[in-house]
Formats: structure tokens, sequence, C-alpha cells
């Protein structure tokens, strides 16, 4: 156990406490904080460590097995636990969601078998991408929650992050804005919100995009092994019986 490690388990550990933060009123009643502010310290404190422990573990040449093992586990915890609740409170849609934790699945599983075959599929520039938009998301939609809930139901809208122009609250909150007049907190939170659902159209493309990326390199990886074991079995195939 070392401090990179440590540090990784301590995102785990808050992972829980984020998850009872977003959907009790936990924070309010007990030090009078708002959701959304007490769960956005949280959210960027745990993803800080994300950050933290890969960078001391590789200064330090403290690169341990648990660290990559748990490393990952605890991102998507972290993110699943996360935009579970943006749900739950109706500040995402569940079907953007389901692609995201699902790309997560697949791109784990794709990753544990070539790590039995012995090959590395390292993380694409589009995935640290997706990783960095997702905390950016997220951080926004928690921001904008107004006692857990939107400021804007749905923006009155079936797809609102398309639509969002049309929306009066959010016209009045941007004119607002742009005319340098008195901004209120709703006004705020509305742009927040906006920012929020639109970026989560960025990391649904992002995730598809890099786990079609992953595929492809497991692919090409898995391709060239397969024919170099076929190379070593054709000589034997022809010696004589």
């Amino acid at each position: 156990m070392n401090l990179p490690n440590s540090l990784t388990l301590l995102r785990i550990f808050i992972v829980p406490l984020l998850v009872v933060v977003l959907l009790t009123p936990f924070s309010e009643n007990w030090f009078g904080v708002p959701r959304h502010v007490l769960g956005v310290a949280l959210f960027l404190g745990a993803a800080l460590t994300d950050y933290l422990d890969g960078r001391l573990a590789r200064s330090r040449g403290q690169v341990t097995r648990l660290g990559q093992l748990l490393d990952p586990i605890a991102d998507k915890l972290l993110i699943s636990a996360a935009l579970i609740s943006l749900v739950e409170n109706q500040l995402a849609p569940a079907w953007a969601v389901v692609i995201i934790i699902g790309r997560e699945f697949a791109v784990t599983g794709l990753r544990s078998i070539a790590a039995v075959e012995g090959v590395v599929i390292s993380a694409s520039k589009m995935g640290k991408f997706k990783m960095l938009a997702q905390v950016v998301t997220v951080a926004l939609l928690i921001a904008s929650s107004v006692g857990g809930q939107p400021p804007v139901a749905n923006f009155g809208k079936p797809f609102p992050a398309i639509e969002f122009w049309s929306v009066p609250e959010l016209r009045m909150a941007w004119q607002h804005l742009v005319a340098g007049g008195p901004t209120t907190g709703n006004d705020w939170q509305v742009l927040l919100y906006t920012a929020g659902r639109a970026m989560l159209w960025l990391v649904v493309i992002s995730a598809c995009t890099s786990m079609y990326g992953y595929f492809t390199s497991f692919y090409r990886e898995f391709t060239r092994i397969d024919a170099k074991r076929n190379d070593l079995r054709e000589p034997a195939a022809k010696l004589p019986y």
C-alpha cells in the first residue's frame, strides 16, 4: 500500500458518499449546504485523485499490480454512480447513460481478453478525451440541479439538447447574460444545465468513437497474433509421418 493506491481507494470510498449526497437531503440536513454544491465538490475531488494517483505512481516509481487493477475499477464506479444518480434526478436521459456505461463494460471486457493473451491495449487519445468530457458533463449537470431536480423539466421538449434554443427560460437567461443585466441563480442553473445536456451528446459520440477504435486495435492485434501462430504451425504440418 502506497500513496497512489491510497488515493485510488479513497476514490472508491467516495462513491457511496456521493450517491447519498446526490439522492438524499443529507447535505442540507446535516451541513446546511445545497446538495449540488457538495456533490460537485465531492465529484471533482474524486476526479482529481484519478489524475494524481497515476502521476504520483509514475513519478515515484510506485506502479503496482494492485494500482493497475484498482484504478480502472475506481474510475468506472465513480462515473457510473454519478451518471445513474443523474438519471434518478432526471438530470440526464437514461438512453445516453446506458450507452456510456455499456461502452465501459465492453471496453473493459475487451482489455481483459487481450490481457489473457499478453496484449496490452493502452488508452487512446479519444478515450482520454471522453473521460475529460465525462467529468465536465457530470459536474455541469450536478451544479445545475435545484434540490436535486433539473431547473427546467426536460426543457418541455422530447430532445432537449437539440431544441434547447427554443426554450423561453434559456432565451431569457441568455439575454440577461449578454445584455449585462441582473442574472439570477436560476438563470445560471439553466445555462449550466443546457451546457451539460449539450456536452452529454459529445460524451456519447466520443464514447462510441473510442469504442470503435479499441475494437479495431483489438482486431488488428489478434489478426497479427493469429497469423504468427499459423506461420509457426505450417512447417510442422509439412513434416512426413
